[in-house]
């Protein structure tokens, strides 16, 4: 059976005066499951996600949202979709119940319909004990939350996440991952941009890397880590004695050696196979080692191999005074 994508671009293109922000990307998300837009600053995903919200224009490509096309359907689009932005769009004057209230009556919900449908969103987000107290007074972690709340009034089969967790400290940015995932649950069609690595890895079925405004690669996770190379068998050793027999037993097997931290990597294609192998032509040898740790590739070390960057880091919150 054919799969259906209910958001597609081909050759999108967009530039702003001589800046070509976008250089012809392609992409296609398939129904149920989420797409996550992985890139540097600067490589296009917030400019994609605007135009597929229809919140702006393009140069060149084609690009449709639930089978509609984004300039000539425009309106059709926004009636499937929602979105959250980088930061909280909410009126921080008015309170968290108000807000969602007021996004339910722009929905054209009656009032009724309107009140119980935030009452819904207050729990399921956990603001109901602060759902009368002003926006303002919020936390960043609840302001987000509240946001992403906004943008479910009409339960949109359609989301678009446009860094949804950027400055959250650890337990905010948990709290929003296990939110998305009750999404998905449900059979939401997601589309999230990040720059955090280990949450496209959590979250995402698939995932597209940008970089310049061109799409340089694209796959599961796992494909994606496949392609930057295999697992590796690290040994250390206690001495230079032991370190420099075990490079002259091991051979060509040696991918790597480290004379300071007295270590030598292996590649490892079969795991228990190899690793049997390894440590089977030390013990021939009588060559003992310290410790043995199995690294597996990371979208770290995917981002870096791709763009030559290294990806950006989740900001932990520093310890003083409030």
């Amino acid at each position: 059976m054919a799969k259906e994508y209910v958001i597609e671009a081909k050759g999108l293109k967009k530039s702003y005066g001589s800046n070509q922000v976008l250089k012809g990307v392609d992409l296609k998300v398939e129904r149920g499951t989420m797409l996550a837009l992985l890139g540097p600053n600067g490589a296009g995903k917030t400019t994609t996600v605007r135009i597929l919200s229809t919140l702006l224009s393009f140069d060149g490509g084609k690009v449709s949202v639930e089978g509609y096309d984004v300039v000539k359907e425009a309106d059709k689009v926004r009636s499937v979709i929602g979105l959250t932005g980088q930061s909280a769009a909410v009126d921080e004057l008015l309170t968290g119940r108000e807000n969602l209230v007021m996004m339910g009556r722009l929905y054209r919900l009656t009032k009724r319909s309107a009140v119980a449908r935030a009452e819904e969103l207050l729990k399921e987000f956990g603001l109901e004990k602060a759902a009368d107290r002003p926006a303002k007074t919020y936390s960043g972690g609840m302001r987000r939350r509240l946001d992403l709340a906004v943008s479910l009034i009409a339960t949109p089969p359609i989301i678009f996440l446009d860094e949804p967790t950027t400055g959250l400290d650890p337990r905010s940015r948990l709290a929003m991952w296990a939110i998305i995932k009750k999404l998905m649950e449900n059979g939401t069609t997601i589309l999230l941009t990040t720059q955090y690595l280990e949450e496209a890895d959590q979250l995402a079925d698939n995932i597209v890397v940008i970089d310049g405004g061109k799409v340089i690669a694209e796959g599961s996770a796992a494909q994606l880590k496949g392609k930057v190379g295999k697992d590796r068998l690290e040994l250390q050793f206690a001495g230079e004695k032991q370190f420099a027999e075990a490079v002259k037993a091991l051979g060509k097997d040696v991918a790597d050696k480290n004379e300071k931290d007295l270590s030598v990597t292996t590649i490892i294609k079969n795991t228990s196979a190899d690793v049997r192998k390894t440590l089977d032509v030390l013990a021939k040898q009588k060559i003992e080692f310290e410790s043995m740790t199995i690294h597996k590739p990371t979208l770290d070390d995917v981002f870096l191999s791709l763009t030559g960057k290294q990806a950006k880091k989740p900001a932990e919150k520093k310890k003083g005074k409030k």
